[in-house]
């Protein structure tokens, strides 16, 4: 991949900052820094912290402890300093001067995840994306040697020569991304419409990044995956086939797991993935229930399915891990305390069918209740409803086979020829 920040670095020092009005405390929000860091391959040898009433608009944090910093950063022989915040690019600038090292900030070591996990043509290019357009205000620092070197005059040219060079050929490379990310984003909204076609509803699964979204699509879709105890570690979607309990088919996809202040950068580059969230039948909002921040954790990720528009889906709150932790769970904050839950583990398979249960159940209350009398002659919709519907009773009359039971709306119209009792929709419920 192009760009600054390809690599992690070896070793680094991480900051954690507490400014006024924060929504997550700091320690909390430097632990999860501190496990970006290891996700990214980065051993953390000290964490320094610092409380302010306001940033520093040079340096983000005060003279002294800068200072403090940089005798840390010779101490350790460390490769970096690793900011709990996004950083201005003045800010960015300074820092790196003063204390002789590579600075990342929060975006940047996300990017960095990012870039090593991304593993198709799609999800490396939205990667890329979000790297150029991190990178461009950033251009300044690559050539700043040129500046503090002897010969001021010509070399500052030589510098700034180099950066709008540099300018104009990640602009192209931004140009040219955003073509291929437009060819993509048509080949999903085909492969959309063919799903849409098929009549199997699409449920996705969303939630705070290793909350376990992974670990449940191979439980439920007894599948093999890759799932690690890493945040962001699987990023790009899977989509694998599932049958409930009452026979219908639906579609279940995983997606790149959220995180507080998820880059706009990066929401922005991966917003044709994300519209796959906005277009699902129902959404699985999978909680980590043992997280100490499980509150705050499902606040980010409601944000983040209002920022992208799928914040009126229908959504079941699967709360995950719940077999570590009693019975009495303390009341869900906000919206998710109003949604269908149930309480589940994706490791050993504890409350699974109580899932399968509750999609079936809330897919239901959006499809088309059916009572239908099938000639024999069309055994193909009766397997397309064994396929798609969700069966209540099947027998077998004279005149052909008698189904009851649910089917989706837009794969409904085969069957009203056969209808035998007064066709209804039922409308979506939140229990």
């Amino acid at each position: 991949m192009s760009g600054l920040l390809a690599e992690a670095p070896a070793r680094a020092i991480l900051v954690g900052l507490e400014l006024p009005g924060t929504d997550w405390p700091m320690m909390e929000s430097l632990d999860e820094l501190a496990q970006l860091a290891i996700t990214a391959g980065v051993n953390c040898v000290e964490r320094v912290v610092q409380k302010l009433q306001q940033p520093n608009p040079g340096t983000f944090i005060g003279s002294g402890k800068v200072e403090e910093l940089a005798e840390l950063v010779r101490f350790h022989n460390s490769d970096a300093v690793i900011f709990d915040v996004e950083l201005s690019p003045r800010q960015h600038r300074n820092l790196e001067s003063a204390l002789e090292t590579q600075v990342l900030d929060r975006t940047a070591l996300i990017l960095i995840i990012f870039g090593q996990r991304a593993r198709t043509k799609e999800g490396r290019l939205q990667v890329e994306l979000a790297q150029i357009e991190y990178d461009l205000p950033r251009l300044a620092r690559q050539w700043s040697h040129l500046s503090r070197q002897r010969g001021a005059v010509n070399q500052r040219g030589e510098g700034e020569k180099q950066i709008e060079v540099d300018r104009r050929l990640l602009r192209r490379q931004k140009e040219h991304i955003l073509e291929e990310l437009e060819h993509v984003r048509t080949h999903r909204h085909l492969s959309r419409d063919r799903r849409k076609d098929t009549g199997a509803p699409v449920v996705t699964l969303v939630g705070y990044t290793n909350a376990g979204k992974s670990t449940l699509l191979n439980r439920l879709a007894n599948a093999h995956l890759f799932a690690e105890d890493k945040l962001f570690a699987t990023l790009d979607p899977t989509t694998r086939r599932v049958r409930l309990n009452g026979g219908q088919e639906i579609l279940l996809s995983d997606t790149v797991g959220f995180v507080q202040r998820l880059p706009t950068t990066l929401v922005a580059a991966f917003r044709a993935t994300l519209e796959e969230v906005g277009e699902a039948d129902l959404l699985i909002h999978v909680v980590d229930a043992a997280s100490p921040s499980m509150h705050r954790q499902i606040e980010a990720v409601e944000e983040v399915l209002e920022e992208i528009g799928a914040g009126g889906r229908p959504i079941i709150v699967a709360l995950n891990k719940a077999d570590l932790l009693p019975e009495d769970i303390p009341l869900l904050p906000g919206l998710a305390a109003t949604l269908p839950t149930v309480r589940v583990s994706a490791l050993n398979g504890y409350g699974i069918d109580e899932l399968l249960r509750c999609i079936s159940d809330t897919l239901q209350s959006q499809f088309v209740a059916l009572d239908v009398l099938v000639p024999y002659q069309r055994g193909d919709l009766v397997a397309l409803f064994h396929q798609y519907g969700s069966i209540g009773e099947e027998s077998y009359e004279e005149e052909g086979t008698r189904l009851r039971g649910y089917m989706p709306k837009n794969h409904s119209g085969p069957f009203l020829a056969f209808q035998k009792a007064p066709q209804h929709i039922i409308h979506r419920v939140r229990h």
